[in-house]
């Protein structure tokens, strides 16, 4: 298949990021906070020191997923100028509920009426997941202009008192909008690489409530319905898998590792960033990153560094980007893009009601439409008090960004 592209040449069409967004909760959560909250046996350099977490956001009584999804989804539509997606994919691995997913009623409160939308499940690397589908769904011509959001309440799932998990994870959402186009284009996705593990699938795992443990039987344990993790297994497969995954997707690209200038790896944790970094000789100065601020958040921890206004200021569209993630299953994704050429926005999540659609037939066609390591978590807290919100473009992600730096 064919397409006419933006300059006019016909080429076989790719995937071009053309709107990012994202939506993080208000409330602000440091480490003294976390460990008051769950009486954890650990003081805040001890977490700082072992992830690189210094704070994190966590939504508040009432904000799902889904909430900061549509956020996520409205920013990276506005971004793009309004353009109307014609599905949507949602990479969770906490969803609103068991059954069904959430991505369609995202949709539908995003008012997209009858679009596809299904939810992608593959924990930490969800992100990565999705956007290789959408990538391949646009390069074979069965939709324009996909919407990938991953969005993550990892407070809905982890024990405040486990000091395993509870420093690391945050609550967030990040969204791209796709549409074909170029690959000279900045933005351009050209290479993709998935993979899985399940011997792993005990390292990072909720046991109880699927159907192996559901809820109306006797649970594996106490905590059956909580978040567990192996940190020393995950820690050294994150390393070894990111690190073999970016390989494989840079020689698809047909790229070098020095000529790398953004790498983004899923946020675990610092020395796995790191050590993935200078395994694959990519400099410091090209490494970008959030944990600092944000914590892990999981599916959305690329797609919010992605969205981060500090590294679209240090970063030149069209540079080469090389983005990875490690999660649980064991699954791992990398993709090579183009560093996109979009302003990214924000929104504030939205816990209203869905908004009605009168037109439930298909979109316009876009041409018309012009793991972490053996340490901590963290649990929302009542005593921190809300940071400023905001609802346009700017500082979402206040400071902003962190190049790796060896801890």
């Amino acid at each position: 298949m064919t397409m006419r592209t933006h300059d006019t040449t016909t080429v076989h069409p790719v995937a071009v990021v053309s709107g990012i967004g994202s939506c993080l909760p208000s409330r602000v959560v440091d480490n003294d906070a976390v460990i008051a909250r769950g009486a954890l046996l650990t003081d805040p350099g001890w977490i700082r020191a072992r992830t690189g977490i210094e704070r994190r956001r966590h939504v508040s009584p009432g904000t799902s997923t889904g909430d900061l999804a549509v956020g996520a989804g409205r920013a990276a539509l506005a971004s793009a100028g309004g353009v109307r997606p014609d599905l949507v994919l949602l990479a969770t691995s906490t969803p609103d509920h068991p059954c069904p997913a959430t991505a369609p009623e995202v949709a539908h409160r995003l008012g997209l009426g009858t679009v596809g939308a299904f939810d992608v499940s593959a924990v930490c690397s969800g992100f990565l997941y999705a956007l290789a589908v959408a990538d391949g769904l646009v390069r074979g011509g069965v939709c324009a202009a996909p919407l990938v959001i991953a969005a993550e309440t990892y407070t809905a799932i982890v024990d405040p008192a486990d000091r395993t998990t509870a420093p690391i994870f945050g609550d967030g959402a990040g969204a791209v909008l796709l549409r074909p186009g170029g690959r000279d284009e900045p933005g351009a996705v050209l290479a993709t690489d998935l993979g899985s593990d399940g011997s792993g699938r005990a390292a990072i795992t909720v046991p109880g409530g699927g159907a192996r443990h559901p809820r109306h039987r006797p649970p594996p344990g106490p905590d059956a319905h909580f978040f567990h993790m192996e940190g020393r297994a995950v820690y050294a497969h994150a390393v070894r898998r990111m690190t073999r995954s970016s390989e494989a997707v840079l020689r698809r690209a047909g790229w070098g590792a020095p000529s790398v200038r953004a790498f983004i790896g899923h946020q675990a944790n610092q020395r796995i960033l790191d050590s993935v970094g200078d395994r694959l000789g990519i400099a410091p100065a090209h490494r970008y990153g959030n944990i600092r601020e944000l914590g892990n958040t999981a599916a959305a921890s690329v797609p919010l560094v992605l969205a981060d206004p500090a590294v679209h200021r240090a970063v030149v569209p069209g540079e080469r980007t090389l983005l990875t993630a490690f999660g649980g299953g064991f699954t791992w994704a990398s993709t090579a893009l183009t560093w996109p050429d979009v302003t990214p926005l924000t929104e504030e999540p939205d816990t209203g009601q869905p908004t009605e659609h009168a037109d439930d037939g298909p979109p316009a066609d876009h041409a018309d439409t012009g793991p972490p390591t053996e340490e901590p978590n963290t649990g929302p807290s009542a005593e921190e008090p809300d940071a400023a919100r905001v609802s346009t473009a700017t500082s979402a992600l206040a400071p902003a960004f962190v190049p790796s730096s060896p801890l």
